[in-house]
């Protein structure tokens, strides 16, 4: 028994480890823009801006509460070339990614069927929210909360978010 509790620990850490985070250049991928219809590729896409990453699905509350959010920071941001990609993870069938992301109304590049990128990103829970500089090196990762679902975790992130562009961009508070 000790030898297995030793075990799940070493592979516990070891698979954190290996997570991607802040500091590392995250992995390139290419997805099907769900609004567009076209084939959007990473790291091309950023051209030389930082932008929001969001890997969501319909049925996350904790997604569906930070769109909002997504909407202002694109509005308040998107002169400055930041754009908000949503990857569509962990969908498992449920909902209708093309209908919610096009319900939205407000401009983000949102891919379809992302669990592979997703899991090349070590996203293991969603929303995964993070910050990339124009070269798609992570500056941001949405870390673990214990709070529920809505508009106070969601103005939280929002306002780390806003933290990160804020320095990238040389914007003054």
């Amino acid at each position: 028994m000790k030898q297995l509790a030793t075990s799940l620990l070493f592979l516990l850490l070891c698979s954190q480890s290996l997570a991607v985070t802040r500091g590392d250049v995250a992995p390139p991928w290419s997805g099907m823009d769900l609004i567009t219809e076209k084939t959007v590729s990473f790291p091309e896409v950023l051209d030389g801006k930082p932008a929001v990453i969001l890997f969501w699905a319909t049925w996350c509350p904790y997604c569906k509460a930070f769109m909002p959010r997504a909407a202002e920071i694109q509005a308040e941001y998107g002169d400055a070339g930041v754009q908000i990609i949503g990857l569509n993870h962990k969908e498992r069938g449920y909902g209708d990614p093309a209908a919610y992301a096009k319900s939205l109304g407000f401009p983000m590049i949102a891919i379809a069927d992302a669990d592979a990128i997703g899991d090349a990103w070590s996203i293991d829970f969603i929303p995964g929210l993070l910050v990339v500089d124009g070269e798609g090196n992570i500056v941001y990762r949405r870390r673990s909360t214990n709070l529920p679902a809505g508009s106070k975790v969601s103005q939280i992130w929002a306002g780390e978010v806003r933290e990160v562009l804020d320095s990238l961009l040389g914007f003054e508070k």
